[in-house]
This record gives C-alpha cells, structure tokens and sequence, in this order.
C-alpha cells in the first residue's frame, strides 16, 4: 500500500519530500499534545504532530505539490483507533479548488477501500439532519437540551462551556459514530470558529464558515483537509488564542513556531492540504477493528 500511495501521488505530478519529526517549536492546537524531547543544555526539541508547519514552510520557498508519508506523534493518544505514534500521508497541492481537493482525498481513500458510495453534507445541515438543530440560531440550553437526550454524561459545569466545546461533544459522540456506515461520508463548511488553519468564506445566506473538511467511513475519521490560510497576522492571531485556550483548560502554553510564521509572511501560495491517517486505511481495508491488529509493533499502554 505504500507502493500504490507513491504512485497515486507520482502519477499526479506530487513530489515527495521529507520534513524534520524533530523541531524547536511545537505545533499549537487544543486537543493536540505534543511530546517533548529534552535537550543538551537545556534546550527542548518538539516531536512533529503533523508535518504541516515544515511542508508548508518548503511551499512558501518555492516547492511545487508536495506529499509526505511519515510517523507522527501525538501524546496520550492510545485505544483502539489511537497509538501515540502512527503513520499519515499529507500532501499539498497548489491553485487546486477545495473541491477538488475533497475529490482527490477520496480518490487516495479508494486506492484502500474500493469503490465506496459517496455522500457530502455541511456542518450546518448535517446537525439539521442527525439532531434536528440549527447551530446558528439554537440557544445554549438547547444544545445541553440535546446532549441530555442523548444521554452525555455532562460536568456540572456545562452550562458554562462555550458554544464551539458543546457543538464539538454533540458532534464527536452523537453524530460522528453514525456517519459513512456503508459510504464515505464528507462533512465540509464547519462553523469559522473551528477554522484552525482553514481560510473562512461568507455564505450567500450570511454563515460564515471554515473551507475545512473530514471524511469518514463506519464512524471512523479518515481525513481532515483545508483551503489553507496564508495570512500571517491572522494566522498568529489563531495560535495565540489556542494558547490562551491550552491555559484554560489546565494545559500548557506552547511556543509559537516563528519559522512557520515567517514562511506565511513570506508568501505561502494558494493551495489546499490534506492529512490522512494511514493506519486506520489499513485496518479498514483489512477488516479489523482495532489498530492492534494490523501494526506489528504497537504501544503497549503498560
């Protein structure tokens, strides 16, 4: 599979490249932790959760479409679907349209599980159709209303949460264990505020919304993929308020990777990325349920 994931991309003119795991600065996201690796001199190294920040600073440099096939590592992430270290395919390709970038992933996805079905729906109408709720306009309590009925044990906090916190429960443990049971499913135009490295567009009806997608098959994430923001400020305003984010939820500040800001303001080309979770391909395409059973050598949480 690692042959055909290298045609698939040679074939499409997407060069290979090979960014550091090892960097001085890590990457800033909520739910993201990263692992740290302690230094001579006291200085910290940060394992790469994503290759996105070098393969980004390489097409700001004058890289063409690039791909990378590489093991990341994401701290704390262990169970069935999850190992602390994993494999991913990510590739960037410029002056593509974000709908053709949802075509070309699915095309990958294909190379591991055939000729699947196909259905694509908005954040917006996707919460229409599995929970009867118009994010926009729904009020707080009847976001906590659904969670009941859908039995979430909540904090007693929750009706102190925000808004993004609650639709993201409702969404991760309502709705995303039903979706793409016998087809890929494309859940695309996530609200702005989860934009994280997404540009945002204004709809014709007035929601503003994130040119992000994820694609899913029998309720497991497969690909999560962007119109990637290229504006610097903007971009360092992003990580700034995750960071502020991080604190408030008890986990550390992490420090701002100025090179890939840098690479930003230097000029980051229009283009669309996309990451995809390799293992998980493989133990879809194998039948099995948990990553333990198709990777030889697994983290053992003990």
């Amino acid at each position: 599979m690692l042959q055909k994931a290298r045609a698939f991309f040679a074939e499409r003119d997407v060069m290979e490249v090979d960014c550091p795991a090892l960097s001085q600065s890590a990457p800033v996201d909520l739910h993201i932790d990263v692992m740290k690796v302690p230094l001579k001199n006291e200085q910290t190294g940060y394992l790469h959760t994503s290759p996105e920040y070098g393969m980004k600073r390489l097409l700001a440099a004058g890289a063409p479409d690039i791909y990378q096939i590489s093991h990341v590592f994401r701290d704390g992430e262990i169970g069935p679907l999850h190992n602390p270290e994993f494999t991913m395919a990510e590739w960037y390709r410029i002056g593509i349209s974000f709908q053709e970038m949802i075509e070309e992933t699915i095309a990958f996805i294909q190379l591991f599980l055939g000729d699947l079905p196909q259905r694509a729906l908005s954040y917006r109408q996707t919460l229409r159709d599995f929970l009867a709720i118009d994010y926009l306009t729904a009020p707080l309590s009847e976001l906590l209303d659904c969670a009941k009925r859908g039995g979430l044990d909540l904090a007693g906090d929750a009706k102190e949460w925000e808004r993004d916190t609650l639709l993201q429960l409702l969404v991760s443990f309502l709705i995303e264990p039903q979706l793409g049971i016998n087809e890929l499913f494309v859940l695309s135009h996530f609200p702005a505020t989860q934009a994280a490295l997404s540009k945002t567009i204004s709809l014709p009806d007035g929601e503003h919304v994130a040119c992000r997608f994820e694609v899913y098959y029998r309720g497991i994430e497969l690909a999560n993929g962007y119109h990637e923001l290229t504006n610097a400020a903007e971009q360092r305003m992003r990580l700034q308020a995750s960071n502020q984010a991080r604190v408030e939820a008890g986990k550390e500040a992490l420090k701002v990777d100025e090179l890939f800001l840098g690479a930003l303001e230097s000029g980051l080309p229009d283009c669309c990325g996309v990451a995809v979770g390799f293992d998980r391909l493989m133990m879809l395409k194998m039948g099995e349920t948990e990553l333990k059973n198709i990777l030889p050598m697994i983290w053992n949480e003990s």
